[in-house]
């Protein structure tokens, strides 16, 4: 983009004004008016108001120095960008081509547009910044030995469930109360196709002041839950279908519920699944209370035959979940090997 000046000497020529009258018409000095034009000197606020008198809508003049000063100043970042911030983009790979595939940013660029396109969307003027930032909300991840959390990643999931979140409209605040009174029908919603499902869920969600998505999971991010609380006291809920296992889906999404319901999320904790603590251990009580009626699954494996397919179905149905529940339930309890029943246990893929 051309300096303003340029505009500017294009103006007094074409109404055959010298620099000498303009600098009377405009109470500047000559020198001034030159130096502006010459690209040494920017239209300041001052000089556009009297620029204003003489080519009318000084506001004209100040947009094109703004757009030129935020040219400059987008060059000069972009000739700043180092080695380390530019090594960012390699774990950052695969979320930034979905966010490429969501239109969040554009493709057929090189690697220093793509960290100014990533400073923007993640909000931050330097990507190497990301690890010294506190988390600001609430995540379930499974850690192992194979899986390590990628702080780079997770901030940029955290990014994505924010904006998958911003679009859904819900009531004007949290309803807790709506939210226990809607749990046995939460609960009917793992029947069916998961898609539907997940758009049921949306709806009862955003009745109770909670936006809920399903987000797509990232390697560096192994995160199955997320929840922050967002502008005007609305709660982003995002579950991944991490592991695939249906039955760990539904767990957690009872899980993050209780975080809810007993506003854990303004901890801003980062809630390891491997790391033992009250709080995790109340909400994972919860999770199983309400799936599973303690009393009653308590009975039902007192009784012995729990290993048998007719009674997980017949207690499944009593409980008004799905026999992957009890299934479920029944291996983490080990009372069933892991390897048992695989075959009753739903999957569910990302579309």
């Amino acid at each position: 983009m051309e300096h303003p000046g340029l505009e500017l000497e294009k103006r007094i020529n074409e109404c055959g004004m010298s620099r000498k009258e303009l600098a009377l018409r405009t109470g500047v000095t000559e020198k001034h008016i030159s130096t502006v034009i010459n690209g040494e000197r920017g239209i300041s606020t001052g000089f556009a108001r009297k620029l204003g008198y003489v080519f009318p809508k000084a506001q004209d003049w100040l947009r094109l120095q703004n757009e030129y000063d935020q040219e400059q100043l987008q060059i000069k970042d972009q000739q700043n960008i180092t080695e380390d911030e530019l090594a960012v983009l390699k774990p950052l790979h695969d979320i930034t081509q979905y966010f490429i595939e969501q239109q969040y940013m554009h493709n057929n660029c090189g690697d220093v547009t793509k960290v100014m396109q990533l400073r923007s969307l993640l909000n931050i003027s330097n990507l190497t910044s990301i690890p010294q930032i506190t988390y600001n909300a609430a995540y379930r991840v499974q850690l192992s030995k194979n899986i390590r959390v990628n702080p780079y990643v997770l901030f940029a999931w955290q990014r994505l469930c924010e904006k998958k979140t911003e679009n859904i409209t819900v009531r004007c605040g949290l309803d807790k109360d709506r939210l226990r009174d809607s749990l046995p029908d939460i609960k009917s919603m793992m029947f069916g196709k998961i898609d539907e499902g997940v758009q049921l869920l949306q709806e009862c969600f955003a009745s109770c002041g909670i936006a809920f998505q399903v987000v797509k999971n990232f390697r560096g991010a192994p995160v199955q839950g997320f929840i922050k609380e967002s502008a005007n006291n609305k709660i982003i809920l995002c579950l991944t279908i991490r592991g695939k296992r249906a039955d760990t889906f539904w767990f957690t999404l009872f899980h993050e519920i209780a975080h809810i319901l007993y506003s854990d999320y303004t901890n801003r904790f980062v809630d390891f699944d491997s790391v033992p603590g009250k709080i995790e251990e109340r909400a994972d009580q919860f999770a199983r209370d309400t799936l599973l009626t303690p009393e009653q699954y308590r009975a039902f494996v007192h009784e012995g035959n729990y290993a048998s397919w007719h009674n997980i179905a017949a207690f499944a149905s009593a409980m008004h979940v799905e026999p992957f529940i009890v299934i479920g339930r029944l291996q983490n309890d080990k009372l069933l090997d892991w390897s048992h029943y695989q075959n009753k246990i739903r999957h569910y893929e990302w579309a």
